[in-house]
This record gives structure tokens, sequence and C-alpha cells, in this order.
């Protein structure tokens, strides 16, 4: 058997820097190196779309092995095969001789076997007198065995992404059911929430996905819907403790468009002293015992989005692919960061109560640029929410001082 060297085809089959590469790439087994010729295969069959090649190719494959006649890739007992094109059509289940020929070059580009071809290009072998084979001109399965145990890690790692994408697969649809199902029971009984954007959001996350996605996309649409879970629940979960500490005659405090709201206990850590001064300058918003209530003040005008993002470009990061082109984007961004500064839920509904959930995410932004002079982004953002109620509060200063702290950065740079 000839090994060990580089071989090239005969007659008008060109020779190419890619075969002479595959071929140098290919070591010579060991002596003693052996391998299960049918297990190679199913490894083959397992990493067919990594190797490139299609399943027609794995049937001439299988019917070259069956020429073997050994069960084991042994190269003591020689790995060159050479049977005629008719032969391996009838094995390989009565493929066309034009199919076969275009299958077998497919086998040699994916360095799976080699050519040994004879001065004439036929395919025979040279036998002793004892009838062993000494010099054969075929095909040669020496690859097979020189990368059994790469074609064996490389079947290993199909087998666990197919896992993957399985279990992301079954993932996504428990949480489709849950946000669909959420949302319906919430219309249903009349949930105190902006149901409408909720829907919309779930609706534009499936439509983002294609028909036939990969991996890739079912995890980054797994990613979206489980955030959107989170906010769903997050409503409907300080809803219930709302109703729990105030009873059936108060509005849920979540309730963007509610325009008379109470405060609700909050989650961050606070000293006496502060409650106190809270309470003091916390407004009524209560009925009065005439049965007037005091008026809400004008919700903050929104800013344009380009001059946000110029004012806070760090939020950016944490939006879709690193980047934010639309307000649902700096939406999404705004609920990752409010949770990576540790604001809690209640305090983000309360400044989306006060502030709009556009103004409100722009706080968010304008707190994570500031994060490193800010102790507790939940305390400065309840802070934010009360002066905006009582309509002391502005976005417009905040974003033009950020924004020349920003340009007169960028100018020290240059």
């Amino acid at each position: 058997m000839q090994t060990g060297h580089v071989t090239t085809p005969f007659g008008r089959r060109p020779m190419s820097l890619a075969l002479v590469r595959g071929q140098i790439a290919i070591e010579n087994p060991q002596p003693d190196m052996r391998v299960a010729k049918w297990k190679v295969f199913r490894d083959v069959c397992e990493a067919r779309e990594r190797l490139g090649i299609q399943d027609r190719a794995l049937a001439v494959l299988d019917a070259l092995l069956t020429f073997h006649p050994h069960a084991e890739l042994d190269p003591s007992q020689g790995l060159v095969v050479f049977p005629s094109n008719a032969q391996l059509s009838v094995r390989a289940h009565g493929i066309t001789e034009t199919t076969l020929r275009r299958q077998l070059a497919a086998l040699v580009d994916a360095s799976l076997i080699l050519r040994r071809d004879s001065p004439n290009g036929k395919r025979y072998a040279h036998r002793n007198r004892d009838g062993e084979v000494e010099q054969a001109y075929g095909f040669d399965l020496t690859p097979l065995l020189a990368r059994s145990t790469e074609l064996a890690l490389m079947a290993q790692d199909v087998a666990a992404e197919r896992t993957r994408f399985r279990r992301a697969k079954e993932a996504l649809t428990i949480c489709r059911r849950d946000v669909r199902k959420l949302i319906s029971a919430a219309v249903e009984e009349g949930a105190t929430g902006n149901w409408e954007h909720a829907e919309s959001e779930y609706v534009s996350i499936l439509a983002r996905l294609p028909r036939c996605p990969n991996l890739a996309q079912v995890e980054f649409t797994l990613y979206e819907m489980e955030l959107l879970r989170e906010e769903v629940l997050n409503i409907l979960e300080t809803q219930l403790k709302t109703e729990n500490v105030h009873g059936n005659a108060v509005h849920n405090a979540c309730h963007i468009q509610n325009s008379n709201t109470e405060s609700i206990n909050e989650l961050e850590p606070r000293s006496e002293k502060e409650q106190g001064e809270s309470l003091a300058k916390e407004p009524l918003t209560r009925n009065e015992p005439n049965g007037r209530s005091k008026t809400k003040p004008e919700p903050i005008k929104a800013f344009p989005l380009g001059m946000v993002l110029r004012a806070c470009p760090q939020i950016a990061d944490y939006g879709p692919g690193g980047h934010i082109e639309h307000w649902r984007e700096l939406l999404r961004a705004a609920v990752v960061v409010r949770s990576m500064l540790g604001v809690s839920p209640s305090a983000y509904e309360e400044a989306c109560n006060a502030m709009g959930p556009e103004n409100a995410a722009v706080a968010v932004a304008c707190i994570l640029e500031r994060s490193n002079f800010i102790s507790s982004a939940g305390g400065y953002l309840r802070d934010l929410t009360r002066r905006a109620e009582r309509g002391e509060f502005s976005l417009g200063p905040m974003l033009m001082a950020l924004m020349k702290a920003n340009d007169q950065g960028n100018r020290r740079i240059a």
C-alpha cells in the first residue's frame, strides 16, 4: 500500500494545492492503531454537515467500506479498496455513474479517502504467490483511520449542539406559552397594566424569529422572551402586593396611565431620617374629604433619541447587538440596566408612572452614566420620581450636562 507521500490523480482530473495540503495533513497511523470501520462511518454520518458532504456521499462511503474485508481498519492488513464503478454503483443502491464520480470527488475533497491511481487509471492489485495483496491501486481508507479521533470528537460536538438546540427550542416554547397565557389572564380578569404594549412586544419578538432559525437565533429570541416574561410577572406581582396592603379600594400603582395613584412600599433599605424627609416631601394624591383630588403634574416631554444616546452612550452596550436604533430598544436596555444597578421593579414602575416609560428609561440611562458617583441608584431614582410628581424635575438640564461632559472628554482624548 502506498502511503506517506502525495499522489496525483490520473488523466484529466486536476491536482490542486488543497488536495496536496489535505494529503500532507494526514499522518500515517501507528502500526498498532486500529478502529472499527462502522464506528468511524457513524461518526462521519453524525458530522456530515460540518464535513460538507451529502447523504449520497455517505452511501458511496458505505459501499467502499463493504469492500474492505475486515471489521477493523488495520494498517497491517491494507486499507486500499479497488472496486469498479459498476460494483460500487450496485452496492450504493444503484447510484448513477455521473453521481458516483461526483460523490467520490466530494469524499476526496473532504479528506475522508485518498486516490491511489495506477499508471493507466485502472483499479487493481498485485498479489504474491500466496494470494496476498502486495500493491493496490484504488481508494485509500487511511484518512478514516488517521482522523478517527477527530471525527469522534466532531460527532460528539454535533450531538451536543443538537441537544442544546432542542432544549433551547423547548425552553422558548414554554416561555412563549407563559407570556401568552399571563397576558390573556391579565386582560380577561381586568388587571391594571399596559397590556397592549406587552402584546405588541410579544408579537414583534416572534416576528423577528426566522422560519428555520439556527441555535444563535433561537437563544436570542429566548432571551428577549424571558425579559418580557419577567416584566409581565413584575407588573402582576407588584399589583398583588398592592392589593394585599391597600385592599381593593385603591388602583394598582403599576398602571402608567392611572392619574390617581398611591405610593407603594419601597424595597431599597433607607434610614428613619430619610423616611421622615420623604414623607414630609411626599405630595398628597389621595382624595380630599370634599371629594376633590389634587391634579397630577403634566408628564415630562420626551427628548430626541439621538440626543439621549449622545448624552448617555453607555446604555447602547445593553441594547440588542450592542446598539440602539429605536425607542423600543432603549426601553428594553433600560430594563436590563435597572436590574444591573439594583433598582427594584417598584421603583422603576413608579418612575414610569410619574415620567412616562420613555423618560423613565432616559433617567436610568443618565444614572448609568453617573453610577460611579451614586451610592444608591434605586433611592436616587425614587428621589427623581418624587420631584417629577411635584413638577420640580426636568431631564433637560441633566442631559445637557452629560452631553457637555462627554464632549469635553472627547476633545481631551483627541
